[in-house]
């Protein structure tokens, strides 16, 4: 099943996305910054004390542990805590994309309500990952049973007896909530190359990646700040323009007149988005993301996006920085 999920691109992006089993006293759990696709063929779940999980959580202490005979140096995905206080034997989290375009909106919890009617969900606010959500999604266990968690700015987290259940749910809930993408124009890609002759840039593996920067809607979006976790860790807080008449050259370095030099991304209006040579699998499939995302999003919604202060907490986080290096490349996993 995790296998299955990791490899659609439409519910997990890159090492993005959990699942979890619990058996006995052992919560099985996805590794952090290792990839749902590549379960079948690499050891990316690790043990961890079900009951010393809870009672960690309940002193308030999101630093989970291994099970002592674990034998690994992988650490518990962020989300540990949150597949620890759900009370289902299998919990799956995905950042399914159609979850996300309708849980960036400010009218989102009215359109949830509305299209999830029937089952045992739950509406939850952003919360930064790990101990913080946590908080809230246990305050939210005791209050009633919940089956689904949408998450604001984030994804959506199912539980279930078992692994056929857990995708059944995310099936259900993906047609209730399925969008319509807005059509592509294609992207000048003779007009990129030339561009990115000599420079530390190159175009990206997705050609759908493009629309973000031809797509004026989507471009507003793209730039406007950060629409979830993912989008902020791998991609930065909104995404910079290259104007038209700017180059790629040796002047890359000054594009953003206060920024970093050399962003991930840049979007070129009209003609499509470079990356940096360097970037990682993990940013390209954030960027695979973000396109899928912003070309759901009708010209209509009005969009919320993560402040700074949430963003701030993102890139300053031990736990996201370790996440990032080890999902850069599935190699290193």
């Amino acid at each position: 099943m995790s296998a299955r999920v990791g490899r659609n691109v439409l519910l997990v992006q890159g090492g993005g996305g959990n699942s979890s089993i619990k058996h006995d006293d052992i919560l099985w759990v996805k590794a952090s910054g290792t990839w749902l696709a590549d379960a079948e063929h690499k050891d990316i779940f690790v043990p961890v004390p079900l009951s010393a999980a809870r009672t960690a959580l309940a002193q308030g202490d999101e630093r989970v542990p291994l099970a002592a005979d674990a034998g690994t140096t992988l650490r518990p995905s962020i989300e540990t805590s949150l597949h620890a206080l759900m009370p289902h034997p299998v919990v799956l989290h995905v950042h399914s994309v159609n979850t996300i375009a309708w849980a960036v909106r400010t009218d989102a919890r009215e359109e949830f309500a509305r299209r999830l009617d029937g089952l045992a969900w739950r509406w939850l606010d952003y919360h930064h990952p790990g101990l913080p959500l946590a908080e809230v999604v246990k305050d939210a266990l005791a209050q009633a049973k919940i089956d689904v968690l949408v998450l604001g700015n984030h994804g959506l987290v199912v539980g279930a007896e078992n692994c056929a259940g857990a995708e059944a749910l995310v099936d259900q809930v993906e047609r209730r909530l399925a969008l319509t993408p807005r059509s592509t124009i294609p992207a000048d890609e003779e007009a990129l190359r030339w561009k990115c002759a000599g420079t530390a840039y190159r175009l990206p593996k997705d050609p759908l990646c493009h629309s973000i920067a031809i797509d004026p809607y989507s471009r507003a979006i793209a730039t406007s700040g950060s629409l979830y976790p993912d989008h902020v860790v791998f991609l930065g807080p909104g995404l910079p323009v290259l104007e038209q008449g700017r180059d790629l050259g040796g002047s890359a370095s000054r594009v953003l007149a206060d920024g970093p030099p050399h962003p991930a991304v840049l979007l070129l209006p009209g003609l499509g988005c470079v990356v940096r040579k360097d970037a990682s699998d993990g940013a390209e499939a954030m960027l695979s993301c973000l396109a899928l995302v912003t070309c759901r999003l009708p010209l209509t919604a009005q969009v919320r996006y993560l402040t700074q202060n949430n963003e701030s907490a993102l890139v300053n986080w031990d736990a996201e920085r370790y996440r990032q290096q080890l999902t850069a490349n599935r190699g290193t996993d």
